[in-house]
């Protein structure tokens, strides 16, 4: 994992679910995706940071 920002598979199993919900659902959930690159090669990446912010604040929502 990079120091700023973690892959969709790093992602998907920080949070125990599938790399499909993370690539479907994660923006849906409140998970801010970056894209980096172009087309069919683009990574879908997510900031650390941002994801033990939403962690911890589903976390306080119960939810």
């Amino acid at each position: 994992m990079s120091q700023n920002f973690m892959s969709a598979k790093e992602t998907a199993k920080y949070l125990n679910m599938s790399v499909p919900w993370v690539y479907r659902e994660a923006a849906r959930a409140g998970l801010i995706p970056y894209r980096f690159g172009s087309g069919r090669n683009a990574k879908l990446q997510f900031k650390v940071a941002e994801v033990q912010a939403w962690v911890k604040q589903q976390r306080s929502s119960g939810g």
